[in-house]
């Protein structure tokens, strides 16, 4: 199980990553909202070990070593920092991407092989570009699966590609819940499609709500002033 407890990462001005907490087991989808991209992206590279947190608590099945997080965790598609490169073709991908597989795991793991087994060879000469977004997300989990030792997937913005939710939920649903080797999902997405009534989760979940003595709490107690006052002045006009 992945456990993330008011999750936290500081930006330059604002909050790259507000408090945030999050629970995922294997066999299980967790859709985690969040508006803005760098923090969907921060979240991403949180969850899957990929980057130290500010403040917060983060483990793996028990463990709050980042090392066995990253070993379990494959980071999937992130904006910036492992979405595959326009100039690759699929076929130049897969090779590189197999070549990150552990030796003791790699074995003959060879593009041709591999894209046969998998059914990618109808796509092998395309350009990474040119694939639809349901093609592309299947390709790039499938690679993250090449390595036995993934348990976690964390799928960084799936729904950016295209608006249709069919393009990439029926997939992630499907490796979440696969008998034979059930994952833990989690994909940080820019809204819940209307057709999932599965576990959501929303970035800054965890953030505490200001208080009466902020500036927040101030200007919502000067508004209600203020509001109180109309309606006393409206009372004593109708008078």
């Amino acid at each position: 199980m992945l456990s993330a407890h008011q999750l936290q990462a500081k930006g330059r001005r604002d909050p790259l990553l507000p408090a945030t907490s999050v629970t995922v087991a294997r066999g299980e989808l967790l859709l985690v909202t969040g508006d803005r991209q760098d923090q969907r992206t921060a979240l991403s590279l949180l969850l899957s070990g990929r980057m130290k947190a500010t403040d917060g608590q983060l483990s793996w099945d028990g463990s709050s070593r980042t090392k066995q997080l990253r070993l379990s965790a494959a980071l999937v598609d992130s904006p910036g920092v492992n979405e595959p490169e326009e100039h690759l073709s699929v076929r130049d991908l897969v090779t590189e991407d197999l070549a990150l597989v552990p030796r003791r795991y790699r074995g003959a793991l060879l593009s041709g092989p591999w894209l046969k087994v998998n059914r990618f060879e109808d796509i092998a000469g395309l350009w990474t570009e040119q694939l639809d977004p349901e093609r592309r997300l299947e390709l790039l989990t499938a690679l993250a699966l090449a390595n036995p030792r993934t348990d976690l997937l964390v799928v960084d913005s799936p729904d950016r590609h295209s608006a249709g939710e069919f393009t990439w939920l029926p997939r992630l649903r499907e490796l979440a819940y696969d008998a034979g080797r059930p994952l833990a999902v989690v994909a940080a997405v820019s809204a819940v499609p209307a057709s999932w009534d599965g576990p959501v989760a929303a970035i800054g979940n965890a953030a505490p709500e200001p208080g009466p003595g902020s500036a927040a709490g101030k200007h919502s107690a000067a508004a209600g002033t203020t509001e109180d006052q109309e309606t006393v002045l409206e009372t004593e006009v109708a008078k």
